[in-house]
């Protein structure tokens, strides 16, 4: 066959491959999935790296009550970056996944449940726990699912779960072992109270929010005064005194016992003409008398002896010390208040004076305690009040404030009413308003032992990540109170402690905790349910205090953060695949105050020292303009419906493109901006992919400087660039780094330079020439580099890239076991520092400032329609004298470097040039390249037409296919 008879298209070696421009994730996850299931990759991982350095993430267990949700996406996504990083790094990092299967959130749902089939009050504890276990086994399943759709690897059939026999043994465990220090101890004292949960919260089941509360301004007359004092009040009892408080919490009132006043304040007499002839003296801080006095609608006497009708006189100022021990008279019981003195007293808003309900308060408690106060709390476990509280017996806390307002004002206690909304806590369940409430509780004692200091002191000796996460942390433990952790519910682990009932003591045998702890790993926790006391004692068993033989269980359930906090023992303390404590645990901000500080307590209560070396936080998920996330707004995205129209590459791009230490924004706009940067990465990979169809797999590293390919060496020296920086992302756990460098990689250094240049060489070149072979061994090494670089991350698209890369050396006959059966069995890339060339980096940086002063110049042709295509050009540079060197050593490669046809460098500024505003003395003229088109390269040149058998192509391209 003649040349002339060619189909010059035919002879180009224009790009071939069969993986596919459109992703399809939504389908073809599934199929990759299976092949993970099938080839049992995960399983392979650890096997490869069993024995080798560990660096285990431990996995904070989510609830099992509901399909997972964008924040659980997150999390988890952002777990198995790190673990899959890690992995092919060659540390032993596997996963085990868990779940938190007991509490409130579940045995809620359940009460719904059985209340809908009119039967909740008719099943018993045992068979109400059943139906919690098979609730909680439900969602395990389908999370379980939902997680590894996500393409998350962990071993997920052999998850923890909190309600296992093994684990919930292991609760009982640790918690003897807190019994036996001394920790533990049960004491009647203040705590949140859930009134509609009926049930104890500990701070990390309590929420904050917005409450509009009545704010009232209520009058404490004084009674009595103790002997020695009476010089204070000159005007006692004549005219009535009173001390004035603030309260936001009208019905706790009803158990107040004192009013407590700062030692160091100044406290005013403040007289008042209320009209009709009579005073009264009310006592206020002085720093609040002002702002306080203008509340109530007075005014202040200037240069007046005695105040007028709605004004004020200051007649004595006396500190709060000497006015203690005073006795008042209760607003609207017959009860008396005395004055007492405490530090916690402020003067940011109020009257500096704060009104006392041992039973109904943190630091009422303790001042009750320190001047022998009643525990006094007349409300039950619904939060209504008792027969204690007379005429309100019955009523909600919350709905009484209107009624003890209107006995105030009928009493004439009442000087100012109105409505505040402020900060107030909820339970993070019902979501419904909390109250402080005395009852009878099991604590963890925060101060024994030195339980705090040395919490205090591990938290410095942890990484955390961002640095603000110590700040937090370390405030809370700092401030908190001791740990409540009884809830009087259900479904959980029971406090497994049994009392004598003759003296109230408590066993604290060995013999009878092991046989307690030996029972719950045979069955799990529902045999404290099934067994009667006696079977959990020695046969003939007598209390050792008293003597008596008999005995009861405490049927309260313990705190699920319990449950939680010592997964460190029950899991990675035991669990032969893992190591304590952990390199890492990576939760949400608000596990400061949960997970992270739970299993921080515990940890160091029975181990010493804090069960993590570093603790990573991220932020919460909020749609595009900010705003929480609520069913109420319509701005929920599901994972699963994401997972549907775009697949969950996409999500696993979003959680890697965003900084997750502060909140993440997610909307359909912000996924379709990541689905266009996802198909410019996926286009980079198919264009590699596809100039390599030929490629003879062999090893042409030697060639790159004997043929002075100083494209490919530059190309080269930026894939190690890549790895330093991507690596050094991923290390420091910088994610979004890693999108970014990856992202940029494939739009600025190889789609918009790289490979647009090489295309020429790729195209048009012989097949074998040493050039195109150089090449295509550099993106053989960009295409593996890259792969392995975002298999972390883009999971799906670099199995599928791998396994393309794998059947296509396997049809060319490379050997099988060369290329990794999976991307993530393959090392993660090292730098190779001999192709790491700063030098010629910057000498291509500068080629890079030309060029885009050279684009400008053809752009302007093109818009004037002097040009088409580039390659119809030829350009005429004047440089700069500093140039000169380095254009005369790349002058040969230029044309291709600009994409046009020809190059000129002149040492005369040209005629109609266009002229740098960047570069200055920089100028660029423009011309129509001489000769004529090339139909096979498109390169013009006055070769065209001087062979007569292919009078249509240049030179070179005639060489090639006649040769």
């Amino acid at each position: 066959m003649s040349i002339l008879s060619k189909d010059y298209k035919n002879t180009l070696n224009l790009p071939q491959t069969d993986f596919p421009m459109k992703a399809n994730l939504s389908q073809r996850e599934p199929e990759i999935l299976k092949f993970w299931e099938e080839r049992k990759i995960y399983d392979r991982i650890q096997e490869k790296n069993q024995g080798k350095t560990p660096y285990i993430l431990h996995d904070g267990p989510p609830y099992a009550n509901e399909r997972i949700h964008i924040g659980h996406a997150l999390n988890k996504i952002l777990k198995d970056i790190i673990v899959k990083y890690k992995s092919m790094k060659g540390f032993y990092s596997p996963f085990v996944p868990g779940w938190d299967c007991h509490g409130l959130p579940i045995e809620h749902q359940v009460d719904k449940k059985l209340e809908l089939e009119g039967i909740k009050d008719k099943v018993d504890i045992l068979e109400k726990r059943k139906h919690c276990k098979d609730y909680a086994e439900t969602f395990v399943d389908i999370q379980k699912h939902d997680f590894w759709r996500l393409g998350v690897f962990g071993d997920w059939k052999i998850p923890y779960l909190t309600m296992s026999s093994r684990y919930v043994a292991y609760i009982v465990r640790e918690f003897t072992h807190f019994v036996k220090e001394g920790y533990v101890y049960r004491k009647r004292k203040p705590v949140h109270w859930c009134p509609s949960c009926v049930t104890a919260l500990a701070e990390a089941e309590v929420e904050y929010a917005d409450k509009e509360s009545p704010s009232i301004y209520v009058k404490f007359r004084v009674e009595s005064i103790p002997e020695g004092k009476e010089i204070l009040f000159d005007e006692f009892p004549r005219i009535e005194h009173y001390f004035v408080a603030w309260t936001t919490t009208p019905w706790t009132l009803v158990a107040n016992l004192a009013l407590c006043l700062h030692p160091a304040y100044s406290y005013h007499l403040v007289k008042v003409n209320i009209g009709q002839g009579r005073y009264e003296i009310y006592i206020i801080v002085g720093k609040l008398l002002d702002v306080c006095m203008k509340e109530f609608g007075f005014k202040s006497c200037r240069d007046k002896d005695v105040p007028d009708v709605g004004e004020y006189q200051v007649i004595a100022t006396w500190g709060g010390e000497i006015l203690e021990g005073i006795m008042c008279k209760h607003p609207f019981i017959d009860r008396k208040s005395k004055v007492i003195l405490g530090d916690f007293v402020t003067v940011g808003e109020g009257t500096g004076i704060v009104h006392i309900a041992p039973g109904h308060g943190e630091d009422d408690y303790e001042i009750g305690l320190k001047y022998g106060l009643d525990i006094y709390a007349p409300v039950d476990d619904r939060g209504r009040f008792t027969k204690e509280a007379g005429e309100l017996e019955g009523q909600f806390v919350f709905k009484a404030n209107a009624k003890i307002i209107e006995i105030l004002k009928n009493k004439n206690s009442l000087i100012k009413e109105e409505r505040f909304i402020h900060s107030y806590p909820h339970c993070w369940r019902c979501k419904k308003p909390v109250i402080f409430r005395a009852t009878e509780q099991w604590f963890i004692s925060i101060e024994h032992n030195g339980l705090r200091k040395r919490c205090l002191e591990e938290i410095d000796r942890v990484n955390w990540i961002p640095r603000w996460g110590r700040d937090r942390i370390y405030g809370m433990v700092l401030n908190r109170p001791d740990w409540c952790i009884s809830r009087q519910r259900a479904w959980g682990v029971p406090i497994t402690l049994i009392k004598c009932d003759s003296c109230s003591g408590f066993i604290k045998e060995e013999e009878v905790f092991e046989g307690i702890i030996k029972s719950f790993e045979e069955k799990d926790a529902d045999i404290w349910f099934i067994k009667s006391v006696d079977e959990f004692l020695p046969s003939g068993y007598k209390c050792k205090k008293c003597g008596g033989n008999s005995f009861s269980k405490e049927m309260d359930i313990l705190d699920v953060w319990f449950d939680s906090g010592i997964s460190h023992a029950a899991v990675i303390g035991i669990d032969k695949r893992l190591n304590w404590p952990a390199d890492i645990y990576l939760e949400g901000s608000d596990q400061h105050r949960g997970w992270f500080q739970s299993s921080l307590l515990t940890a160091v209560g029975t181990k010493g020292k804090a069960p993590y070396k570093t603790v990573l936080t991220h932020g919460f998920v909020v749609d595009g303009q900010g705003k929480k996330m609520s069913k109420s707004l319509g701005n929920v995205v599901a994972p699963q419906e994401v997972i549907k129209s775009d697949g969950a590459e996409i999500l696993r791009l979003w959680v890697s493109a965003k900084d997750y230490r502060d909140d993440i924004r997610i909307s359909k706009e912000i996924l379709e901006r990541l689905t266009e940067a996802y198909r410019k990465i996926r286009n980079t990979c198919r264009f590699l992919l596809g100039n390599l169809y030929d490629f003879d797999y062999r090893d042409y590293s030697y060639a790159l400087l004997e043929i002075d390919s100083k494209i490919d060496r530059w190309a080269m020296s930026r894939l190690q660039t890549l790895i330093e920086t991507v690596t050094s992302a991923y290390e420091n756990f910088n994610f979004h780094e890693v999108f970014h460098a990856l992202y940029n990689f494939c739009v600025v250094d190889m789609s918009s330079f790289y490979l647009d240049v090489l295309k020429d060489r790729l195209y048009t070149f012989k097949p074998g020439s040493m050039e195109r072979r150089v090449t295509q061994w550099v993106l053989y090494q960009i295409l593996s580099t890259m792969t392995r670089l975002m298999a972390p991350v883009l999971s799906f698209t670099a199995e599928e890239v791998w396994q393309n890369i794998k059947q296509r050396a396997k049809s060319k006959e490379q050997r099988e076991e060369d290329i990794e059966d999976s991307v993530f069995l393959a090392s993660f890339p090292e730098v190779d520092e001999k192709y790491y060339d700063q030098e010629l980096e910057k000498k291509w940086d500068d080629l890079f400032v030309l060029r885009s002063e050279v684009n400008k110049a053809l752009e302007i042709k093109r818009a004037e329609k002097f040009l088409g295509n580039s390659l119809e050009a030829k350009v005429i540079l004047y440089p700069p004298e500093r140039y000169n060197a380095l254009l005369s050593e790349y002058r040969d490669f230029l044309p291709a470097f600009f994409i046009v046809s020809a190059v000129e460098i002149t040492d005369q500024s040209p005629d109609a040039s266009y002229k740098s505003r960047e570069i200055e003395g920089f100028e660029v003229k423009v011309e129509k390249a001489s000769g004529a088109k090339c139909q096979r390269c498109w390169n013009w040149s006055e070769s065209v037409g001087r062979f007569k058998e292919a009078p249509e192509i240049c030179e070179r391209c005639y060489e090639v296919i006649s040769g």
